[in-house]
């Protein structure tokens, strides 16, 4: 798939999506479920800011800031070439910022320390170190804010067969489902002295997990 090996995360995911995320969008739309779900369930007051990690080609800020169009809106993505996607969709609406989501600062990024909501869309099971970077997002919250985190789940409600082909199908783009998300935000929740909960999607597709400081 590759012409070298590359020497960094960044550099796989920008090799893995050079050419891939022009088609990104209209691919993912078949089988990245629950990411409008997600973008629904922020319900952000007026004059929030939200911060999506790993925002990849930009779809979901996209969405988000027409749903909510009195908020501020952040990116931040490990691959320089999903942000050029991200750019050229969002433009203004949107700051952006090529970081890994393993280790940024919020104010640094965006001069901005602390978000209201920060939400993960199919990007946990790109990040090889995904518990780091949901603590990492988790201390980026204001009081009361919420960490919102969808993604692929463990195909319960499925044939086994579905769950293989699934599975063959997404390791070709470095994708693993991460199954104990559940027991990993309750686990940040306690440290930080927040709450969690976690929820199955799709029967089992897609999983659904939400983190909220308090205030």
């Amino acid at each position: 798939m590759f012409d070298s090996a590359p020497d960094t995360h960044a550099d796989l995911m920008d090799q893995t999506y050079r050419h891939q995320r022009m088609i990104y969008d209209l691919t993912r739309k078949y089988y990245l479920f629950g990411r409008d779900r997600l973008i629904a369930d922020l319900a952000p007051k007026e004059g929030a800011h939200i911060l999506e990690v790993a925002c990849g080609t930009g779809r979901n800020l996209h969405l988000a800031a027409r749903k909510y169009p009195h908020c501020a809106f952040y990116g931040l993505d490990i691959s320089s070439q999903m942000l050029r996607s991200a750019q050229a969709k969002l433009k203004d609406r949107a700051q952006l910022a090529q970081a890994d989501a393993c280790d940024f600062d919020g104010a640094t990024l965006f001069q901005r320390p602390r978000f209201d909501r920060i939400f993960v869309s199919y990007g946990i099971s790109m990040i090889p170190d995904w518990k780091t970077a949901l603590r990492v997002a988790a201390a980026h919250l204001k009081p009361g804010g919420e960490l919102h985190v969808v993604d692929f789940s463990d195909q319960s409600g499925w044939p086994d067969w579905f769950e293989a082909s699934l599975r063959r199908w997404l390791a070709k783009f470095h994708v693993s489902p991460r199954l104990n998300l559940k027991t990993t935000l309750h686990r940040i929740a306690a440290e930080t002295g927040g709450t969690a909960e976690h929820r199955q999607l799709y029967r089992g597709y897609a999983q659904h997990g939400v983190l909220r400081r308090p205030r």
